[in-house]
């Protein structure tokens, strides 16, 4: 499965292109799009468009974006929202499924720990993808993007697989079950002849031998004996 991973921006938007196969990650391209600087329809049709040369170059399975967070400037944050949606669209425009993940998902995923800083995600991007040097920030914080979609795919099949097992054995159980009722079922209908068969025959005057004797307990405790 080859994964595509963005990190937008209105400057910068850096990408990442990784294969997964089973538990192991290949590198495959990284980058960065600058926007220049003009007018910022221009600048953002230059992310779509950079965006979209990516996904046809490489042809990835899947993509995935980081979140936009509140920034302490609303107006540095609108923006890159609008850098994010001009990212989105050219992925959609490709018929790829686009993945979102927090900065914070994205930290824990690749370094273990969510408060984790810049050159530290470089570092450990460039110890899980083999690489001979340290990417840029942009690019690794896109392919750190590129890993978390995987390790968040490993862990959905982890799971898919382990209810399948789950439900495999509950179907498996259920006949077995179904099976031992029936058998109690016959056995317990065939057991009321038995039980008339092995009826004790009562004497001539309807008592039985213990009956008479409880009867004879009795009236020995009032003082006389009837027989």
């Amino acid at each position: 499965m080859i994964i595509l991973g963005i990190d937008p921006g209105l400057r910068t938007t850096g990408f990442g292109v990784i294969q997964k196969q089973g538990s192991k990650l290949r590198y495959i391209a990284s980058g960065t799009i600058k926007s220049g600087e003009g007018d910022l329809p221009t600048r953002l049709k230059v992310i779509l468009d950079g965006v979209s040369q990516v996904a046809a170059t490489y042809r990835p399975d899947c993509a995935a974006i980081e979140q936009v967070f509140v920034n302490v400037n609303p107006q540095s944050t609108l923006l890159l929202g609008q850098a994010r949606g001009a990212a989105i669209c050219a992925l959609v425009s490709h018929t790829l499924s686009v993945a979102e993940y927090s900065p914070t998902q994205v930290k824990q995923a690749v370094v273990g720990t969510g408060r984790a800083a810049k050159p530290q995600v470089q570092d450990m991007v460039a110890r899980l993808l083999a690489l001979p040097g340290l990417p840029g920030t942009d690019a690794a914080d896109a392919l750190g993007v590129a890993i978390c979609h995987a390790h968040s795919q490993a862990t959905l099949a982890l799971v898919g697989s382990m209810a399948a097992a789950r439900l495999a054995e509950a179907t498996a159980k259920t006949p077995a079950r179904k099976t031992a009722r029936g058998a109690k079922a016959q056995q317990g209908a065939s057991a009321a002849p038995a039980g008339q068969a092995e009826a004790v025959a009562l004497p001539a005057d309807g008592r039985s031998a213990p009956a008479k004797a409880v009867l004879a307990g009795l009236r020995m405790r009032r003082g006389r004996l009837v027989g």
